[in-house]
Order: C-alpha cells, then structure tokens, then sequence
C-alpha cells in the first residue's frame, strides 16, 4: 500500500547571511521566518559564529567564491521570488553580493548587520563603506538608528533625524529604507519608511515620502534576531507579491508578538520568536 504524493507549492526566498550557533539569529532565524510565513527559505550562508544569549567569541568569514557559488547554485534550480542579506562580515563578501543582485529583477531587501545585539561587531571596519553600492541596489534597506548613523555620517538620536537618515538612503539609490526605532528613546517605538517616487504607489511628488509607524514598545531584553526576523518578513512578504509598503507595515506591526512571545532560553537575554508572528 502507498500513499499520493501531495507536493506543496511555495514562493522561494533567498536568504544570504551569517549563521548564527546559537539560534535566534541570523540564516537561522531567517529561514523559521520564512516558514513562518509560508515561505520556502533558501540560504548562501556568509560567515559562521560562535554565539549564545550573552556573545559571540568567534566569526569566521566564508570564502568569498563560496559564497557566490552558493547564490549561483540557488539561482540556477530555484524560481527564487526575494533576497534578503543580513551579516556579509567582509567588504569582499558584500562586493560578491552586489555583483550578484545588481541587476536581478527580484526584490532585494537589504539588513545591514553592523553589530550584535550584545554589542559585538559583526562586520569588519572597512567592509561599512562597501554597502554603498549594495544599499543602492535595494529595494528596501533597513538598517536599526546605530547602523543608519554609519551608513549615512548622521547623527540618530530621534525619529526626526530617523526620517532625515531614511531619506539619505533613498537618495543614495535605494527604492526605499526602513530606520528601525527601537534602540530610540521611548514608550512608543518609531519605525520610519521613506519611500521613493518608484517605491510610493501613493506619491504625489519626486521626493521621498517618509512615513512613520508607532508600535507600543514591549518591555524585554530578549531582542536578539529581531532585525532579521522584520527584514526576513518583508522578503517573505515581498516573495508572496505583496506590495512593499503593505509588507513593511504588516512586518512591523507583526513583531510585537515575536517580541511578547520571545524566546526565554539560555542564559542570556533571549530571542524573538519568529514562529509566534500574526500573519
């Protein structure tokens, strides 16, 4: 006796980022997104780690040609609908990922990891002035208020300069930027989306549109992996066909619950938990 074969079908997304040994972060919090989201995840994985809840004692960068042999492989066999990035480490690393994406006709939303939740680096110095050309690339780059302060010499203190910060982007190339609020000041947490004329279905104008969307902030410490898991859930909502905006807006609202239901695990602060998004 045998049973059907019942295959599923799913959009493909394409995560390329580092891993993550202790979990909550990183390709593999990329890929429990995208699952999450009804969504078969792929992976070039850019760099392993040696972390947990409190830090990370080690990264070690992938070879930069195995890194593009991995994107190359993906691509090759799979009808892949969205790219996120998240760590690249190197500036080589994001150089081959630049190369790579320039000019593929997906969506490629780009997470530009800088540093750790605990504080530890994840991308060597020099590798901060190669995002130039990856950020012009995107679709939508969402960088927290510590990585919008580097990506664009601005000072990030408020939403105010959130919104000044998010505009740089978009006239550095990018379709449009998402400056995350929560390492602001507040009860309330500012994301700020600016959007180009391109990007803004709504716009009345050329210049970018920045709009703000207030969350209640949720008092934890367990906020590890929660850049990956909102710029994830836009490529997975992107991969789907959701307009970006729509996806942007659906991903943050979203995240209250991965923050509220967080991971309480190891010793540390703990994860988000991507399995518990409302979609």
């Amino acid at each position: 006796m045998t049973d059907a074969y019942d295959p599923v079908s799913r959009p493909v997304a394409l995560t390329v980022a580092g891993s993550d040994s202790g979990g909550g972060a990183g390709i593999q919090a990329d890929l429990k997104t995208m699952t999450a989201h009804g969504v078969f995840g792929t992976s070039a994985v850019a760099a392993t780690t040696a972390q947990n809840t409190q830090g990370v004692t080690d990264v070690h960068p992938v070879p930069t040609d195995h890194v593009a042999a991995q994107i190359a492989a993906v691509r090759e066999d799979f009808d892949v609908r969205a790219v996120k990035t998240g760590m690249l480490a190197t500036a080589e690393t994001v150089e081959a990922v630049t190369a790579a994406f320039s000019d593929a006709a997906v969506p490629l939303v780009v997470d530009p990891v800088m540093v750790a939740a605990t504080g530890d680096r994840l991308l060597a110095p020099e590798a901060e002035a190669a995002y130039e050309e990856l950020v012009a690339a995107a679709t939508l780059v969402t960088p927290n208020a510590d990585e919008a302060a580097v990506l664009t010499d601005r000072e990030v203190i408020d939403a105010d300069a959130a919104a000044a910060a998010a505009r740089d982007l978009v006239a550095a190339g990018a379709e449009a930027a998402l400056v995350t609020g929560g390492h602001l000041p507040g009860e309330t947490v500012v994301d700020v989306l600016a959007l180009s004329s391109e990007a803004d279905a709504d716009g009345q104008g050329d210049a970018p549109r920045t709009l703000r969307i207030e969350s209640p902030r949720v008092e934890t410490r367990a906020t590890h992996g929660s850049g990956c898991t909102l710029s994830s859930a836009v490529a997975s909502r992107l991969a789907r066909g959701e307009p970006l905006r729509a996806a942007v807006e659906a991903s943050v609202e979203e995240m209250g619950e991965a923050l509220r239901r967080g991971y309480d695990v190891g010793e540390g602060p703990g994860a988000v938990n991507p399995t518990a998004l409302d979609r």
